[in-house]
């Protein structure tokens, strides 16, 4: 046996119940049997112990306590120290924090794309956005070729 199992099997062996290999192991292991001894001492303090008796008039002074504890008026703070009161608030922050969670606005929030980087107006970068946000209007090109031609005959 080695030492880690004596000590699995120390309390069997304090009480006087025969463990296999213990004897040949105690007899080489010093440490082992010091700690055996010293649980067997222990186990013996025990043995003598007596546990002491509450006082006689022990029951009926812990009754007045607790029937003067009822019927003293409780505030509403400890009403609120109750468990359905408990539960209900954490039912109600579970609600809220899944109406938080799936509330539109939130979404929306998250996908957002980045703020556009500001551009100075009047260089050729913001014409050239204003030409993109625009393009339904100069999509007829026609429209311009008849510009065009117009200016054109008016100054030959």
């Amino acid at each position: 046996m080695t030492c880690k199992e004596v000590r699995e099997h120390m309390l069997d062996a304090a009480q006087e119940n025969s463990v296999a290999g213990l004897d040949e192991h105690l007899s080489s292991c010093a440490s082992c049997a010091r700690e055996l001894e010293s649980m067997r001492q222990t186990m013996a303090l025990l043995d003598e112990w007596q546990v002491p008796e509450p006082s006689p008039y022990f029951d009926s002074r812990l009754r007045a306590r607790v029937r003067e504890a009822a019927a003293e008026p409780r505030s509403w703070l400890e009403w609120l120290r109750g468990p359905a009161v408990a539960f209900a608030l954490a039912v109600l922050m579970m609600a809220s924090i899944a109406l938080f969670r799936n509330a539109p606005d939130h979404q929306e929030i998250a996908k957002a794309p980045n703020p556009p980087s500001v551009v100075q107006t009047g260089t050729a970068v913001s014409d050239l956005q204003e030409l993109e946000h625009d393009g339904d209007m100069y999509a007829n090109f026609d429209m311009l070729d008849d510009l065009g031609t117009e200016a054109g005959t008016a100054n030959p």
